[in-house]
């Protein structure tokens, strides 16, 4: 490790971290401030449980914590949320228990520690020596292998001896596998009007008023419709009667789509289809193959995951009970 240890000094400070004073609340762990982890090397992780980014990097941050927990090493999350319903601690919590997040996490309802950061992404990691100095960045996902660096570096800087310089070896499963980048085309989609783009349903959208709309005849690439009695808000399309379609023609290997019941604690039955007929094989973790699933809380559904030729095709979704549906996000 002398040469990681030579390298760490040459590793430039990019300024003091900034309090965490600005948390409305703490999971897994009594509330902390940057002092008390004084001594440790900390990677600080902003994230928000419905973003397909930081899903895609879970599998690396927990096989880190793990392998570097011994040494020094500190995960801490900062989960600022994107949708409404992600400031509730209940959900957050139930999601981040069902991805095995066992580190501590702050809760960022207000964006205060987002703020005190001038932070702008999910992800982010900010890599922190035992001086509380910000060594080292990263936005958005990949560059593992240089990220992995910094935290040897870090800890060789602290005295650490004996880690092992090979880098972790990680296969994501279901929606955090690695996107497949050479085939995906198509790109994040809202469903709310504040952001949304590619709408084709015959007419315009009808804000915040409940509008009966009907799919066109044809879908072109990157585009969405709406089928049956929608309310289409800044942030969200509810379905307001049973037979609620979105349609979405698409390219990419995966389609996930952040979506809940429209009555919370009230599951949701849902019918997937592709070009017209049950995923079978293409079904994602959230769908049996003959496209049937159960929209049980609000966070992110894997719908489609491809495993034959990525070509151009046809999504839909009929939920039979009210529901709401924020995003599409593929990989």
């Amino acid at each position: 490790m002398g040469l990681i240890q030579s390298l760490a000094r040459h590793l430039p400070s990019e300024g003091r971290v900034p309090s965490l004073g600005g948390a409305t609340g703490w999971l897994n762990s009594p509330p902390l401030e940057m002092a008390d982890l004084r001594g440790k090397v900390v990677v600080v992780d902003f994230c928000t449980y419905t973003c397909i980014n930081w899903i895609r990097t879970l599998p690396y941050i927990r096989a880190w914590e793990e392998r570097y927990r011994d040494d020094g090493l500190v995960i801490l999350g900062i989960h600022t949320p994107e949708f409404s319903f992600e400031h509730d601690t209940e959900n957050i919590r139930t999601a981040l228990r069902q991805m095995h997040v066992t580190w501590p996490i702050a809760i960022d309802n207000d964006y205060g520690v987002w703020q005190a950061f001038a932070n702008q992404y999910w992800p982010a990691l900010y890599f922190i020596d035992v001086q509380g100095r910000i060594r080292h960045h990263r936005f958005g996902e990949g560059d593992y292998e240089r990220s992995e660096r910094m935290l040897q570096m870090l800890l060789a800087e602290t005295g650490v001896t004996g880690i092992d310089p090979a880098l972790v070896d990680v296969r994501g499963e279901g929606p955090e596998a690695e996107a497949d980048w050479a085939t995906l085309e198509t790109r994040e989609t809202y469903l709310g009007y504040a952001q949304t783009t590619g709408f084709a349903s015959r007419g315009n959208l009808t804000l915040d008023e409940r509008h009966a709309y009907e799919a066109p005849a044809t879908l072109e690439l990157n585009h969405w419709s709406l089928a049956g009695e929608w309310t289409v808000a800044r942030e969200a399309s509810t379905s307001e009667a049973p037979g609620g379609r979105i349609g979405f023609r698409f390219v990419a290997r995966d389609v996930h789509l952040v979506m809940g019941p429209r009555v919370a604690g009230t599951p949701v039955p849902f019918r997937v289809t592709l070009d017209g007929e049950p995923p079978g094989d293409a079904r994602g973790t959230d769908v049996d193959p003959d496209g049937s699933g159960m929209l049980v809380e609000p966070r992110m559904y894997q719908l489609i995951r491809q495993t034959g030729p990525i070509v151009d095709r046809l999504f839909e979704i009929e939920f039979l009970d009210g529901a709401q549906g924020f995003a599409f996000t593929f990989g």
